[in-house]
């Protein structure tokens, strides 16, 4: 009896471990769940095999191998996303291809303020190398233990210091990417000016894996601030935040770095889930604002700019306490109850993802018209409104009743209420994705903020670059004429 022919998938599977070795092929579906399973536990995927890949070379070698045989590559970082974006789907027949390996600080150049690193590299590590170094990496998020530079740059990724220093599209200068055939695509040569055309990178920025992965960065650096001025500020209400927001751009400048507003439920579920956190101001408040300044000037220069903030805002009703921190462990007390939020929603069961962006003009109605409408469809919800004002950006995530089951609570209204919340954020021309992409949660509802136009240039440039619809699949762009 002849010997059976090797089917397709197990040559695939041979030629991944020649590749990476086998330790770093993984094909056990019990090893791979950690890998298959997104970090909410909303979805739920399989995969042929996770592969580790040590460098560049070795992930053009496995998405060749993978071209050849047409078999889709799921790209993965820290797999922090909240949009199902880093997942493979159920089908079982896609590699997931995690870039924790690639994790080393190439160069930094601290004449022309960057830093080259691989896409693995942690955010919290990149920002430690950057400190070491006398330098700033200005991207904070709460995930930063966890996610990897490669995740923030394919989702364009922002957090708490936009409104200074602008998000990873602001913050890069070169990448490196891998194309769906292998092909490796590179800029990173650290300028700040180049007009040679096209700029190719940002079309891999924020594209969320689907036209390639990317494998390095060249980021730039910032002087390290000196003086910090930190407050956690009661408001009135949403108008009076954004008054005082703009009182502090009148007052400092660009030395205002945050200002994150948080809603009465927001604080109150991280105050119940992590008791050992202390409210930062007496009595119960609706809104409240965090705000932080910060110059490579004098502490005492920067303390005033904050007292001034605070006295024109207690003058003009706007502000009614305020808690200034009075040492760097007040200050990181108050930035870890703000960052706490998203987890403390996840051991909640989960909210209703609503990642909105709105003119700053109008973010303060906004607050208001979404809130009325969800409670209107969902009376009891505890509504869980916070995020960076400062850039028009709100995490509107209304959060099940005490008591009431999560997965009832989500299927019952995750639909309606989101749908409910786009639509209005789009008729104000807002965006239903500030920071958080599209991923699988927020595909579908592309058609409805998406003119055909913009769908069918989206399709071009992924048919260009893709043309077999091989790099995560499924994800960002929805099932269109002519698409997939």
């Amino acid at each position: 009896m002849s010997p059976i022919s090797p089917t397709p998938y197990a040559l695939v599977l041979e030629g991944l471990r020649a590749i990476v070795g086998e330790k770093a092929c993984i094909e056990v579906a019990s090893d791979m769940q950690p890998f298959t399973t997104d970090y909410r536990k909303l979805y739920h995927g399989k995969a042929l095999a996770v592969v580790l890949p040590a460098n560049t070379q070795q992930v053009s070698e496995v998405l060749a191998l993978c071209f050849q045989h047409n078999v889709p590559v799921v790209p993965q970082g820290g797999n922090t996303s909240l949009m199902g974006g880093a997942v493979p789907d159920a089908a079982g027949d896609a590699v997931v291809l995690n870039l924790r390996r690639m994790n080393q600080v190439q160069e930094i150049d601290t004449v022309n303020d960057t830093m080259t690193l691989q896409a693995g590299v942690t955010l919290q590590a990149a920002r430690a190398a950057a400190e070491d170094a006398g330098r700033l990496f200005p991207l904070r998020i709460g995930s930063e233990g966890s996610c990897q530079i490669g995740g923030n740059l394919s989702t364009n990724a922002g957090g708490t210091a936009v409104l200074r220093y602008g998000n990873m599209r602001d913050l890069t200068l070169g990448i490196e990417a891998v194309l769906p055939d292998g092909r490796i695509y590179s800029s990173l040569r650290g300028l700040r000016k180049d007009n040679t055309g096209y700029d190719l990178k940002q079309l891999f920025i924020g594209s969320e894996g689907t036209l390639g992965i990317i494998t390095a960065a060249v980021l730039k650096l910032m002087p390290l601030p000196s003086a910090s001025a930190v407050a956690w500020i009661a408001v009135k209400d949403p108008h009076a935040a954004v008054e005082l927001l703009t009182e502090a751009k009148r007052a400092a400048g660009q030395a205002v770095t945050a200002f994150e507003l948080i809603s009465g439920p927001a604080l109150a579920l991280v105050l119940e889930s992590m008791p050992q956190f202390n409210a930062p101001l007496p009595g119960a408040h609706d809104w409240m604002v965090l705000i932080e300044l910060t110059s490579g000037g004098d502490s005492q220069g920067l303390d005033a700019m904050l007292m001034s903030i605070l006295e024109q805002g207690m003058e003009r009703g706007l502000v009614t306490d305020a808690a200034i921190a009075a040492s760097i462990a007040d200050a990181r007390a108050f930035w870890q109850l703000r960052e706490e939020i998203s987890d403390a929603q996840t051991r909640e069961g989960g909210s209703i993802k609503c990642d909105i962006s709105i003119p700053l003009s109008k973010i303060a109605d906004f607050i208001a018209d979404a809130s009325a409408q969800v409670l209107a469809l969902a009376p009891d919800a505890r509504m869980v409104i916070y995020g960076h004002m400062g850039d028009g950006n709100v995490h509107f995530n209304p959060l099940r009743p005490k008591g009431a089951p999560a997965a009832a609570f989500l299927a019952e209204n995750y639909a309606r209420v989101s749908h409910a919340v786009d639509g209005l954020a789009t008729r104000q021309n807002g965006s239903i994705s500030a920071e958080h992409g599209i991923g699988v949660a927020k595909r579908d509802d592309l058609v409805q903020c998406k003119s055909p136009v913009e769908l069918e240039l989206m399709w071009q440039i992924k048919r260009a670059l893709d043309p077999r619809n091989l790099l995560n699949p499924g994800k960002v762009l929805p099932a269109s004429e002519g698409g997939a």
